[in-house]
């Protein structure tokens, strides 16, 4: 069974993410959308609602082979644990590669059967970030070209502190 893993914050899953998502699932038998667990990084969201979230989107998807997860400590070892033969890094920019890179390497460097996967996001997302989506719902600004519209309004409501009246 080819398993893949693919890591990231999601704080939120923006519509970069179901890109890499989307893509991804297809080329492996099983994919782990995996949340790390770093208490040191401030975030939106806690992992259980980045969780649920990404539970939603993929769910409202229909993937399959898609399972929400979490990784308590090193990335190489929760591969190891969990069969993974393959890190899935989406990349929006050259800038994102020099830091990925890196990654890789460590990685590779702990777990010599692990191997990275870049993605290129696709063009019409690679400006897409979740610290975008925070700064302009931060500001009330529209995200809906952003992020999945089955959790935009729970994004908003965390973001900005109100509540989408009912239609």
């Amino acid at each position: 069974m080819r398993i893949a893993v693919y890591p990231g914050s999601f704080d939120p899953v923006t519509l970069g993410h179901l890109d890499i998502i989307h893509r991804a699932h297809k080329l492996f038998d099983k994919l782990i959308v995996a949340v790390p667990v770093n208490p040191a990084k401030k975030t939106s969201f806690s992992v259980e609602e980045r969780m649920d979230l990404l539970r939603i989107v993929c769910g409202k998807e229909g993937f399959p082979n898609v399972e929400i997860d979490k990784v308590d400590g090193l990335l190489a070892e929760y591969a190891r644990r969990k069969n993974v033969m393959v890190i899935v890094k989406g990349l929006r920019a050259m800038s994102d590669f020099e830091y990925e890179f890196q990654q890789a390497l460590t990685n590779k460097k702990l777990n010599p059967e692990l191997e990275t996967m870049f993605l290129a996001t696709s063009a019409e997302n690679m400006f897409v970030s979740s610290s975008m989506v925070k700064q302009v719902a931060g500001f009330g600004g529209d995200i809906s070209h952003f992020v999945p519209e089955c959790i935009s309004d729970t994004i908003i409501e965390r973001l900005c502190g109100e509540k989408k009246p009912e239609a």
